[in-house]
């Protein structure tokens, strides 16, 4: 933009002052005035075409870059999920077998400290 928009001020500047310096020595010049409003006119289009070719461009690359971020966004959240549910299977796993040893380990701890008799419990 700033590669078109140099140019395009340059000889907006240049117009205006030419076209001040020719007012200046003949005030009834006017087929100079009327050039001096169409080139800037004509200069205020260009400049006005080429700020919008430009914000255009950009719009578009940005567009494209969006759409990028979302699909890598999209894969990325796919990859934690799949890491979280094999994180979850494996603690509910480790937690299982913890829980399996603890019960078997009591058991065999209550098992040693009930006291067993060598006789027969009585009939009542």
């Amino acid at each position: 933009m700033k590669t078109n928009f140099v140019p395009a001020a340059a000889a907006a500047t240049l117009t205006l002052l030419l076209a001040s310096v020719a007012h200046a020595q003949d005030p009834e010049a006017s087929d100079v005035k009327t050039t001096v409003k169409e080139d800037a006119r004509t200069v205020g289009h260009a400049v006005e075409h080429s700020a919008q070719a430009v914000g255009h461009t950009v719009a578009d690359k940005s567009r494209q870059v969006g759409h990028t971020v979302a699909t890598d966004a999209k894969a990325a959240a796919q990859t934690v999920r799949e890491d979280t549910k094999k994180a979850t299977h494996a603690v509910e796993h480790g937690a299982r077998s913890v829980g399996k040893t603890v019960k078997d380990d009591a058991a065999k701890a209550k098992e040693t400290v009930t006291p067993k008799s060598s006789e027969p419990e009585p009939k009542p």
